[in-house]
């Protein structure tokens, strides 16, 4: 491997989050050869527990030259091959906090371990064969997932739904490529080689990657979201918008304009969609040097945003300040939120007929919430992720593999058309075998590995 992944050596880790007074059990993940040594070195477990693989001993973690007590702990043995790793793997389950655990990672690293990479535990899980890449890379996934469906995604493939289908894809191009190098060997022996049933054979796993990569869009925005910007004039209900959406009072609402001078952020799950929404400083020509930068941040922040939610006054109908900012946002994808139509009538409002997506909410009575969710699914055409069929969300660097397979098939069926000798057949027949292992891991090279594992936190 590279010099970022030394793949030898006993490696240690805090595998969980460490937050200054919060958190009542902080973990240190030790594996490798000398784990057992190094538990053996700092635990004390008194009485006379076993020190034997998946068992849980209780006990005191001491300092091995002044037997000082650093902390009271369980350990977590699990010896190789029973293991994440595969490898002699130790965890001593700490109180939480910053300084219990990170004195027992000093420890560790003083006694024969060194400090993990980033992603290097679940690095070896797949040099050793316990994982596969789609799973590893699903482990990532799962971590960092944002809302249920993206969990569930990301178990689906941590559990080979993905990893099964390429397998057989794959192995469906091996026999073919078998059969093809046997004539070209062995013509006189065997019988004429069936092009008809190749063709089809050929034919149907390029249909069924075509399938997978479907779910390339789907996959994207179960891990990286949207971002929503709310934007429009002051005092049009923007920072109401996002209280009443977000159920919290992470604006602050007046009814002075100009209230809101940056920013402000808010997570939420739209029909399975992690969604950031931006509730942004009322756009206006203004003297004030603090607003206009608020102002300039809303404009940044529009243009950088998946989706706008143009919000105007009912009461006010749509003015020369909403005309100027449409124009400055008409060219993002875009949804009207016509609000305070508690106050007036909505039909007032003449919009320009361009604006195709159009909501009417009375945020302050919490009406037109779900409508207009249903927009955002609708405007974005995202409303199939929310279907049954969640097994299959593939992230970027799976999709270009696949799309490298496809069209190495597409290269094969042009060939087999052309008439072109047997040979020929098996060059791009073999480069769609070799895009499919990249997928899983049989095919694969250190470079790729290193951009993988190194977006992983340390102790995982």
């Amino acid at each position: 491997m590279s010099e970022n992944f030394a793949t030898t050596g006993t490696i240690a880790a805090i595998a969980t989050a460490i937050v200054p007074q919060q958190g009542s059990v902080g973990i240190v993940r030790v594996s490798g050869t000398e784990a057992m040594h190094i538990a053996q070195t700092l635990f004390h477990a008194p009485g006379r527990q076993a020190w034997e693989s998946h068992r849980i001993l209780y006990g005191y973690i001491r300092h091995p030259q002044t037997q000082q007590v650093v902390d009271e702990a369980l350990l977590l043995i699990m010896k190789a091959p029973r293991s994440y790793t595969r490898d002699d793997v130790v965890e001593f389950h700490c109180h939480g906090g910053i300084m219990a655990v990170q004195q027992v990672l000093q420890l560790c690293l003083e006694n024969g371990a060194r400090l993990a990479q980033p992603g290097e535990f679940t690095l070896r899980a797949f040099l050793n064969g316990r994982l596969d890449l789609t799973q590893a890379e699903s482990i990532a996934d799962l971590v960092g997932a944002r809302s249920p469906q993206a969990a569930q995604a990301a178990l689906a493939g941590l559990q080979g739904k993905l990893a099964h289908p390429i397998r057989q894809l794959r192995e469906s191009c091996l026999d073919i490529l078998a059969e093809i190098e046997a004539r070209i060997d062995f013509e006189e022996d065997l019988p004429p080689l069936d092009e008809t049933r190749v063709i089809s054979e050929i034919e149907r796993v390029a249909v069924e990657i075509a399938n997978i990569l479907a779910t390339a869009d789907k996959g994207e925005l179960l891990r990286t979201g949207l971002k929503v910007a709310i934007v429009g004039r002051p005092n049009v209900g923007k920072s109401s918008l996002l209280n009443a959406w977000s159920r919290s009072d992470r604006a602050i609402v007046t009814d002075l304009p100009g209230t809101t001078r940056d920013v402000v952020e808010s997570q939420l799950v739209v029909g399975g969609i992690p969604v950031q929404v931006l509730d942004t400083a009322g756009i206006r020509e203004t003297e004030d040097q603090v607003e206009k930068i608020g102002v300039e941040r809303s404009r940044r922040a529009a243009s950088g945003a998946d989706l706008v939610l143009l919000t105007v006054d009912a009461s006010t109908g749509w003015t020369a300040g909403d005309r100027e900012i449409y124009e400055q946002v008409q060219h993002r994808p875009l949804i009207l939120v016509i609000n305070k139509i508690d106050l007036a009538s909505p039909a007032e409002v003449q919009y320009p007929k361009s604006i195709s997506h159009v909501v009417k909410t009375a945020v302050a009575q919490n009406q037109g919430l779900d409508a207009l969710e249903a927009a955002i699914l609708e405007k974005v055409r995202i409303d199939k992720v929310q279907a049954s069929d969640l097994d299959l969300a593939i992230n970027q660097r799976q999709a270009a593999a696949l799309v490298k397979a496809k069209m190495s098939l597409q290269q094969v069926q042009e060939t087999i058309a052309q008439q072109l000798p047997l040979d020929f057949w098996t060059i791009d027949l073999r480069g769609a075998i070799q895009a499919l292992g990249e997928i899983t891991g049989e095919e694969v090279t250190e470079s790729v590995l290193d951009k993988i594992f190194s977006r992983f936190c340390i102790g995982k």
